[in-house]
Formats: structure tokens, C-alpha cells, sequence
């Protein structure tokens, strides 16, 4: 495939679903005045070039193919002249031709960046017209700041995806496996319109953290891929990498086009193992502390930025007989319970493994040569533990089944005042006005014990190319993987509900921010080096350990044991899982 041919991402005029709108608005408007002006004079003689370029914008929009003989049939003038006009205006560079078959003499149209710029343009100003002409006195007050205010900062916009010269070739479509959770639910929800820009069907699994870890594992074991792309959590990296199941992608494609630098420091370190990346970041989501601005402000209470302080407002917060509780955080046992541990350690300064220290906190990118050893059983750790135990007086009734989502549903609603939770939980109080939580909520890192620093840890999952692929199918997943992860596509899922993102460019686009306070918060803790993934290191026993953890602190939290019993357990447990792995 050319350079030319095999760029992923063109530039092109900014359209957010709020353009889109504009645009199919006008059109329709433009329909029903031509309408009407057919009817006005019996002579009229059509604009072949609007009614094919406004034909062929609508069904871009709209996510359905243009052929030769559809866009001729909407012209309005007969074949012959059609064909002309077709032709002047794919070679003015209006219309972009794609092949439909192998043989390259089926193509589909499309309208290029310049034709859609000029559609965003002509919409903004028709309705800018109207108002000037027709509107309220305050409509046209409105339109006063155009030049001064919108056209400059679309043009700071990242722009949407464009569809690929060159369609990918995939027998029976792209195929995804992926996590169940929102961001890829969005992305699940854009599928028309990303099999209009890869040119194939999109096939999209989902599954949840534990079934996506089983069903991961044994597509590895396959002959062959029944994947092209999966997506994995942060810190199975280590676990897929050094049993060979992934393509290491600096073998398979110019690293460079991924353009590392845009991706946030965390996000990126973390897809890598033994200093080569196995994966792109497809959603970067720090678990951060959610808090009830309005309910903190009336008790005279400021943002908590250590433990100690957000012990303090969750036993003010703490009505139960109102209905209300402190705080919400991940209790199930397993799993969700010790995701919470090992960050609760971090956040009390106390990595789970032997890290090395470093500027920001520990250093987790020098693992593949083995070595290390588990860090539970220790002061910090005990610390941790107790923290947690305490909390449990301010949590809600049903706290010891709570997990991933179950956490933020009661705080979105009202009943919780604070919550520990990833950015990819917020469209659940963001989105829905009518929630208790809507437009009050504020952002922090996880407070910090006494020997420890605010940390936002990340979250997230990557885009990898499962190693037992089909070596014919593996050039159409590169490309897949590249416009999936790119600055477009994220704006795209943002746009859509979305609220992780890998990337600092989607993170400072203007329309972005607007959208939610979130970005602006992530981006600026990375600046800060508050993001960091070394509370859950990459290695291949990772999940093993969390487990462990996760059920001795279910059974410490239960009363079953004590606090320092349950980290004398999971670090015997710990050393035992290490010890058969060869690690120490």
C-alpha cells in the first residue's frame, strides 16, 4: 500500500455532531425551498453540481454509500450532462473515489475535506442570514460574534475521521474484542460510521473484566486469531506480552504514526513491556475521587485532599437515616476489591511490588527481567488496610457487593456524597440532567496518607494485535488499530458519551473541554505527574495477586479476620504464586 493510499487520517473540516446537525437542517431546508421555486416559474433549469454535492453530503452524514449512478440519478439533468459535471468536480478534488472490488472498477463516492469545509461554512452562514433577516431581535444579537468567537476556534478543532482511499480486506469484516464498558459501548453505538471510514463490516464482542481476561486468554491458545484487534486493561501487558500472545508493534508498523508523544505519559508507558509497546492506548481513565461540590460547600467542608481529611467530611456527610452515606468505593470481593487495595496502598505511598523509587513515585518499566518480589505484608500496607476498615463506617449498607459500577450509581443519584471511580464512570451523573448529581460534582486524585502523595491512578485499556493472527489479515489490522487510537476517532467517542481519553491533543480541544470538566482535570495531573500506573505494575502475576488481595481484605472487611492476619495471607499467597512463576 503507497504512503498515499495508506494514511489513515486526512485532514478535514471540523464536524461535531452539533455541525452535522446544522448541515442536515440546511439541506432539508434547501430541498423544501427547491421545492418550492419549481413550482413558482414553469422554466427553471436545475444546478446539477449543488443538487449532487448537497446529495452527496447528506448521505455521508448519514453513514450510506453513494455509487456513480445514485449521485447521476440526483442531478436533476440528464445522464450525459450528470456524468460531465461528476467528473469536472473529481477532478476540482470535491468528490473522492474509493474502490467497492479488488479489481478497482467499482468505486464509491465521498465528498472530500474541501467539499464538507465548504458545507460547515455555507450552513453557518445561511442560518446566520436567516436569523439577521427573520429572526427576534435577540437572535440576531447572537450572531453579532461570529468572527470574533466560532470560526476562530473551529479552526483549533481536531478534525473528524476521513474514510480510506483504499478499503480494508477483511474476509467476513474487522473483528474486536472488547471490554463492556461505556467508552466502548460508544464506540459500539458509531459503528456505521467507522465501517464507513475502514470501507468493511465491524464484528464487536463484549465482555466483562473477567470474562474479556478468560476469553482473551484462550484466543491466544487458537490456531488462529478469531480476533483482529482485542482490547486488554493496563496490566495484563506484561501477562500477554511475555507468553507471546501479541504482536510487539514496532514489527509490524512505523510507531511514529501512532504519534506517541500525544498520548498522556502513563497511558503510554503502561502499553509497553521490556521497552517495546504491545498495544495502543484506547481509553487512558485515572480513578479518581468524585465529590459533591454543592453538598461540601453547605457543610463548610473543603475539597479532601488527604485520607485523614476525607475521613473527616464522610463522617459529616454520613446521614443513613436520611437516606444518605459518605462514600461508595469498590468492596466485591475478588477482583473489584483488590484494584482497591493495592491503589489505597499506593495512595498511603506503598507500591504492591518492590519498586524501585523515582521522581513521581516508583518506577514499573523494567519488569520483563523478573526479580521482583510482592510488598503486602508491610506498615504501609497496614495503614492502607485500616483506612479501608474505617471507611466501611461511612459506606453504604450494601458496600461488600459493590463493584465497578455499582459504586457510582448511588452516588449519581444522591445517596453517596463522594465515590471513588474511573473518568469512564461519569456519563452516568454528566449526562443525565435529571440525576441528584448532575453538574455538581468535583474532581481530585485520590487523597493521600501520611507518607504518600495525590495520585490519580490509570486506568484504561489498549488496542493489541492478537500474535496468532492471519498473516493475510494483519496489514487491514494495522491500519484498523491506527484510526481506532487516533486523535479523530477519540474526539469522536468523546463527542458521543465518552469520557476517557488517551491523548493530550483531544484533551485541550476546545469543544472537547466544553463538553466536560474531566479533560481539562486529566490533562493537568499528567502535566503534574499525578497519573501514574506503577499502582498496578504489568506483570504477568498481576492479576493473580489482585485476586489474592481482593479476597483476603473481603474476608478482613467481613470481620473474618483481622487486618494484619488478611496481609500475613495474601503476602503468603503472593510469594507462593511468584515463587511457581520462576520470579523469585
Amino acid at each position: 500500500m503507497s504512503d498515499a493510499k495508506g494514511e489513515m487520517v486526512r485532514e478535514r473540516a471540523s464536524l461535531t455532531p452539533q455541525a452535522k446537525t446544522e448541515i442536515l437542517q440546511v439541506l432539508g431546508f434547501l430541498e423544501s425551498f427547491d421545492e418550492e421555486l419549481d413550482g413558482l416559474m414553469e422554466i427553471s433549469a436545475p444546478n446539477p453540481y449543488v443538487k449532487m454535492s448537497a446529495y452527496l453530503v447528506k448521505r455521508h452524514l448519514e453513514a450510506k454509500a453513494v455509487t456513480p449512478t445514485s449521485l447521476i440519478g440526483a442531478s436533476g439533468v440528464p445522464y450525459a450532462t450528470a456524468t460531465r459535471r461528476m467528473r469536472e468536480m473529481i477532478d476540482a478534488g470535491l468528490i473522492e473515489q474509493r474502490p467497492r472490488t479488488a479489481s478497482g472498477k467499482s468505486f464509491s463516492l465521498h465528498p472530500s475535506a474541501e467539499m464538507l469545509d465548504a458545507w460547515t461554512r455555507f450552513s453557518t452562514r445561511l442560518r446566520r442570514l436567516a436569523a439577521q433577516s427573520f429572526g427576534t431581535a435577540e437572535a440576531r444579537a447572537d450572531t453579532q460574534d461570529y468572527y470574533f468567537g466560532g470560526s476562530y476556534l473551529a479552526a483549533q478543532t481536531i478534525q473528524p475521521p476521513q474514510v480510506l482511499l483504499e478499503p480494508l480486506k477483511l474476509t467476513g469484516g474487522l473483528r474486536v474484542l472488547v471490554h463492556g464498558d461505556p467508552t466502548f459501548m460508544v464506540m459500539h453505538g458509531l459503528k456505521r460510521q467507522f465501517e464507513q471510514v475502514i470501507g468493511c463490516p465491524i464484528q464487536q464482542r463484549a465482555f466483562s473484566i473477567d470474562r474479556l481476561h478468560e476469553e482473551a486468554l484462550k484466543n491466544a491458545q487458537r490456531p488462529t486469531s478469531r480476533y483482529d484487534l482485542v482490547a486488554l486493561d493496563l496490566p495484563w501487558v506484561g501477562e500477554f506480552a511475555e507468553s507471546g500472545y501479541l504482536l510487539p508493534l514496532d514489527e509490524v508498523l512505523d510507531v511514529d504514526r501512532l504519534a506517541p508523544s500525544d498520548f498522556h505519559t502513563a497511558g503510554w508507558q503502561g502499553a509497553h513491556w521490556g521497552g517495546r509497546p504491545y498495544g495502543v492506548p484506547s481509553q487512558t481513565t485515572p480513578e479518581m475521587l468524585f465529590y459533591r461540590k454543592d453538598l461540601f460547600a453547605e457543610a463548610g467542608l473543603e475539597p479532601p485532599h488527604t485520607t485523614k481529611a476525607l475521613l473527616k467530611a464522610a463522617e459529616v456527610l454520613h446521614e443513613p437515616t436520611q437516606g444518605r452515606y459518605g462514600i461508595a468505593w469498590n468492596a466485591a470481593r475478588g477482583t473489584a476489591l483488590g484494584h482497591t487495595f493495592i491503589m489505597t496502598c499506593a495512595d498511603f505511598g506503598q507500591p504492591v511490588l518492590d519498586l524501585p523509587k523515582q521522581a513521581g513515585g516508583y518506577d514499573a518499566t523494567r519488569l520483563a527481567g523478573g526479580g521482583y518480589r510482592a510488598l503486602i505484608d508491610t506498615p504501609r500496607s497496614l495503614e492502607a488496610a485500616e483506612y479501608l476498615m474505617t471507611l466501611l463506617q461511612y459506606s453504604p449498607p450494601d458496600i461488600l457487593s459493590m463493584s465497578w459500577y455499582e459504586r457510582v450509581r448511588p452516588f449519581a443519584n444522591g445517596k453517596v456524597a463522594m465515590a471513588y471511580g474511573y473518568t469512564l464512570l461519569a456519563p452516568y451523573f454528566e449526562q443525565n440532567p435529571a440525576c441528584a448529581a448532575h453538574g455538581k460534582v468535583g474532581y481530585l486524585p485520590h487523597p493521600s496518607g501520611p507518607s504518600g502523595s495525590p495520585i490519580a491512578p490509570v486506568g484504561g485499556y489498549l488496542l493489541a494485535i492478537p500474535a496468532n493472527i492471519a498473516p493475510e489479515r494483519l496489514e487491514a489490522a494495522v491500519e484498523a488499530l491506527i484510526v481506532f487510537t487516533s486523535p479523530e476517532a477519540q474526539k469522536l467517542y468523546v463527542e458521543h458519551g465518552s469520557r476517557t481519553n488517551p491523548r493530550y491533543s483531544v484533551g485541550a480541544d476546545p469543544e472537547v473541554r466544553r463538553l466536560s470538566p474531566i479533560f481539562e482535570t486529566v490533562d493537568a495531573m499528567s502535566w503534574r505527574d499525578e497519573l501514574q500506573f506503577w499502582p498496578r505494575p504489568p506483570i504477568p502475576e498481576i492479576s493473580g495477586i489482585i485476586q489474592i488481595c481482593g479476597e483476603e481484605c473481603h474476608d478482613m472487611l467481613r470481620g473474618v479476620q483481622s487486618p494484619k492476619s488478611a496481609l500475613q495471607a495474601a503476602q503468603d499467597r503472593a510469594d507462593r504464586l511468584l515463587r511457581e512463576a520462576g520470579k523469585l
